[in-house]
Parts: structure tokens; sequence; C-alpha cells
């Protein structure tokens, strides 16, 4: 029953980690294209429409980083129909990452930015479950 109940803590994770990130490429993509929400992203530097430097970097975060990590994270958990090989090495990267993310976000002058904070200590939390699972 025990190992069951890890089982079912990790699929959880690994379900909340990629909803999250679905989140977060969509926004991305969506600053990536051209809405006006720059306040929310990259520091909170830029009102409005991102330069398109930034506007790039969304791009690749929304349609390569972050769907990237959900299959990593899904693999991990054993969501996928392949074999993968996950360590909890990797997944404590991916801790350590959105943790790192959440403290910065925290601490951005843009109070619609901080909200991402949340967001990024959430994958990190399911991240670490996931890793203590492995």
């Amino acid at each position: 029953m025990g190992r069951l109940a890890a089982m079912d803590e990790k699929v959880i994770a690994a379900v909340v980690a990629t909803g999250l990130l679905a989140v977060l490429s969509v926004f991305q993509l969506a600053v990536a294209f051209g809405a006006p929400l720059g306040k929310w992203c990259w520091g909170g530097q830029n009102d409005g429409v991102l330069p398109t430097r930034f506007r790039i970097a969304s791009g690749l975060a929304g349609l390569l980083l972050y769907p990237a990590i959900a299959l990593t994270i899904l693999g991990a958990a054993g969501m996928m129909a392949e074999e993968s090989v996950s360590s909890p090495t990797g997944m404590w990267v991916l801790t350590g990452f959105f943790g790192l993310g959440a403290v910065m976000n925290f601490m951005s002058r843009s109070k619609q930015e901080r909200v991402w904070g949340l967001v990024s200590l959430a994958v990190a939390i399911c991240c670490a479950v996931i890793a203590l699972s492995l």
C-alpha cells in the first residue's frame, strides 16, 4: 500500500507540474506573438508589447523549453508510453531551477510578475516530490 501511495503522489505531482508548465507555455507564446503583457515577464521592465529579442526568447521558452521540461517530468513519473531513464539528480536540478525562478520572480519590481513566483514554487515542489519517489 505504501508503494501505491508513493506512485499516486508522483503522478499527481507530474499532472500538476505539467498543467502549470502548459500555462507558462501559453503565456510565453502569447507574449511572443505580441500580447501586451510586458509587465508580467522579463523583469516587468517593458510596458505593453515586448521588444523583439524578448519575444524570440519567450517563443523559444513556450515552444521548446517548457514542453521539454514537461516531457521530462512525465517520463520521471512513469507516465510516458516509452521507458524513460530518469534519475533523482535530474529532478533535483529541475527543483533547483524552478526554486531559483520562484525567488527571482518574488524579488521582481513588477507586482504582476510576482504571480509567477507562486507558479514556479509549485512546479519546484512537484519536482521535489517526484525526485523523492525515484
